[in-house]
């Protein structure tokens, strides 16, 4: 916790750098000049802190990806920090840096009381299933040794998205609860993609879509816009999956300490390469043929998961993520206990 509070403490500080910075110095290159030394700590900041997976990977993903591809935009001009009519006051430019957050604008009414996190529309019923799948998928973990590896690899999956949906959810409700911001939507039912392009680019980590789409994938295809509006995207898009792949080795090299082998890389080269493949043959059909729903998501679905099991998910045991998630959880569950204990002492 020192460390955690200690690297949330310069990204604070940073944040403020950066905000009076901008006060004083118009956008483009001079303000991108004065904001690169907060890039560089954002990239350094996850390594001043000790391997826990949950506050370890949440603030790397946080900062150490999405708040810096924010500052870096904003430098520019650019971005969710740059797209107010008016400039954000400091708390509100603290948080939409540090979170995926959507600014809520005045035109646009409130949320509903009932309506949920970052634009899901699942309800409590669903994310106390999951709450119970993951307690439950935590003491399968028990008879992991007999598990098969490509079984295990499963739950990890199953394990990331879960823990993924409740993380944001809980976020969600409490940002809404102290303002008028609101987390940026997560998922979009990924098991339900009817293609790569549906996968990735509506429905799975859409806050990485967000952020790479205007760091990455705009630039791109004006970069080769010689090609033509249509062939300029097949660069663009494969450059957008070869950053996202470097960014997730960067995000494991944080979490491992370990030196990548590559194998997260070739997932995303592999799904960037087919996903571009893909989107030339939909262009060159034109809608005159289509596969069933059925059999598209059974397709869709498939590819991610013998890929994710061939390449992505191994990365999970080679750090021993699981096993170490596994100790944070019985952690907080003594440290619980010892907490109601000292407590019925005293009442």
């Amino acid at each position: 916790m020192v460390s955690f509070i200690t690297a949330w403490g310069i990204v604070i500080i940073s944040l403020c750098y950066t905000f009076f910075i901008a006060r004083l110095v118009p956008k483009g290159i001079q303000r991108l000049i004065l904001i690169i030394p907060v890039l560089l700590i954002f990239f350094i900041v996850p390594l001043l802190m000790k391997p826990s997976i949950h506050l370890l990977g949440t603030t790397a993903f946080l900062i150490g990806w999405l708040a810096n591809f924010k500052i870096f935009l904003f430098a520019l001009g650019l971005g969710p920090l740059s797209s107010n009519p008016k400039p954000l006051s400091l708390p509100i430019f603290l948080a939409v840096s540090c979170l995926p957050i959507k600014i809520q604008l005045s035109t646009k009414p409130p949320p509903k009381s009932g309506s949920h996190g970052g634009g899901s529309r699942e309800g409590p019923l669903s994310y106390t299933i999951k709450a119970f799948l993951l307690v439950l998928l935590i003491k399968v973990y028990d008879y992991s040794s007999k598990l098969p590896d490509k079984a295990l690899l499963t739950l990890y999956a199953i394990h990331i998205y879960i823990t993924l949906e409740l993380i944001l959810a809980a976020m969600a409700a409490v940002v809404r609860a102290m303002s008028d911001l609101e987390l940026e939507p997560q998922f979009n039912e990924p098991y339900l993609a009817t293609s790569l392009q549906d996968f990735w680019g509506r429905r799975w980590n859409l806050m990485v879509t967000g952020i790479l789409r205007p760091t990455v994938y705009e630039p791109m295809v004006q970069l080769f816009s010689v090609l033509g509006r249509n062939w300029s995207r097949v660069p663009a898009i494969f450059g957008t999956f070869v950053v996202s792949g470097i960014m997730h080795e960067l995000i494991f090299f944080y979490m491992g300490r370990l030196r990548p082998d590559w194998k997260v890389m070739w997932f995303f080269l592999i799904h960037g390469f087919c996903t571009t493949v893909e989107i030339i043959i939909k262009k060159a059909i034109n809608g005159r043929w289509k596969l069933q729903t059925a059999i598209s998501q059974l397709l869709t679905l498939g590819f991610v998961i013998v890929t994710a099991l061939w390449l992505f998910l191994p990365e999970f045991t080679r750090c021993k993520i699981a096993d170490r998630a596994i100790e944070e959880y019985k952690s907080i569950g003594t440290v619980a206990a010892e907490i109601r204990s000292m407590m019925a002492s005293l009442f």
